[in-house]
């Protein structure tokens, strides 16, 4: 059976590239990177370069990038790093769950938390970040890429309005990474975290861009890793891996790669919206279309059960999701969803495709054929859908 994988937001496979820059780091050159041998200067050669790397990536200073696990430990170091008793957060009501979590723990300690809803488009709305801000508001969180409709939030002007309001500016990167080209001088940001399972590097790996002077705690205590910002012997394999992802990122960014993704992504679209009873979710702001991130589209199905739609997908060969992976398998329908107004039972029927840029117009065409034949046989079975599609 032929499979194609519609899943990139949730998790991609390593490129080759990735595992061959990566193979000589767990044998051959295994040393740790904090030993003054030649095996720890190999490996700390490797750090560096991809050091290197990620500050081209995130154009900011070398000594501004730490590496860590990934997107929740960067979205936790921000949140647990600034914010302290009588402070004031804001954060948005898309977040992922490590923001949303997180927020939920400082509340209990007495910091004062406001969740930004979004507008029905997705978009949340600088202005209502203004409309928030308090005198002792610290810090504003705020995701670059939603990770289930792709729809991309204005993080310049917040950020200029963070340093208006004398705020520290954290984003939330992870869907952006690879696929929207990175300036946290423009951005405005303090922090900013990825993660590279996203971006066709290891699970288990992320960095995060923390300009200079930012007074964040580090989570993890013990040894001067990382500048002292992030304690742990380096995980050199993971590191190069990230490093290697993150070349040949930017080199997708130039050279034509993202917009023959987003061509793909619009004859997804196209072609399940020829279905009846289907919609895309977020995205426009009345008739203009607001940016998402090429691979992403996030599509509603009427009288149609999307876990049921998953499965029957899966069954012929098509992977998709009904939303975040972290979220796989809760029967509560999708936050993000409801948050941009949907109902309960159209959050429930709605689908994420998201491709991965190694993605074909014959993948595309497959997946075109597979849907609307599953969509008609799970409303077959519906007992609604007949005297309403009828």
């Amino acid at each position: 059976m032929r499979r194609i994988y519609c899943d990139a937001n949730a998790t991609t496979p390593l490129l080759p590239e990735v595992v061959e820059a990566m193979h000589p780091y767990w044998m051959e050159q295994f040393g740790n990177a904090s030993s003054i041998h030649l095996h720890g200067q190999e490996a700390h050669r490797a750090v560096d370069h991809a050091r290197e790397a990620l500050a081209r990536l995130f154009k900011c200073r070398e000594a501004e990038v730490v590496f860590n696990s990934g997107g929740t430990e960067g979205d936790n170091t921000a949140i647990f790093g600034l914010l302290r008793p009588g402070d004031h957060f804001i954060t948005t009501s898309i977040e992922h769950s490590a923001v949303l979590r997180a927020a939920d723990r400082v509340a209990k300690n007495d910091v004062e938390v406001t969740f930004i809803a979004p507008h029905a488009s997705g978009l949340i709305h600088p202005e209502d970040i203004v409309s928030a801000i308090k005198p002792n508001t610290r810090l504003i969180s705020v995701m670059l890429a939603n990770n289930e409709t792709g729809v991309l939030q204005p993080v310049e002007q917040i950020g200029k309005i963070a340093a208006d309001a004398g705020a520290f500016f954290h984003i939330d990167a992870v869907q952006g990474a690879g696929k929207v080209e990175f300036d946290v001088k423009r951005f405005g940001c303090h922090l900013l975290s990825i993660s590279g399972h996203k971006m066709h590097a290891p699970k288990g790996m992320g960095a995060m861009y923390v300009r200079r002077g930012t007074p964040v705690e580090p989570l993890m205590v013990g040894g001067s890793h990382e500048r002292r910002q992030r304690a742990g012997t380096e995980n050199v394999p993971g590191i190069v891996g990230l490093g290697k992802a993150a070349e040949l990122a930017m080199e997708s960014l130039e050279d034509g790669t993202i917009d023959r993704l987003a061509a793909l992504r619009d004859q997804l679209e196209e072609g399940v919206l020829k279905i009846s009873g289907t919609r895309v979710n977020g995205g426009w702001q009345g008739a203009a279309r607001v940016p998402r991130t090429a691979n992403t589209t996030n599509i509603s199905f009427d009288n149609v059960e999307g876990e049921a739609l998953v499965i029957a997908l899966d069954l012929k060969g098509v992977a998709v999701s009904g939303g975040s992976a972290c979220h796989s398998g809760s029967t509560e329908p999708s936050h993000v969803l409801m948050a941009m107004g949907l109902d309960k039972n159209a959050a429930r029927a709605s689908l994420r495709f998201s491709l991965m840029k190694t993605a074909t117009g014959a993948d595309i065409e497959h997946v075109l054929r597979v849907v609307p034949e599953a969509v008609d046989r799970l409303r077959a079975l519906s007992p609604v859908v007949a005297g309403t599609l009828g």
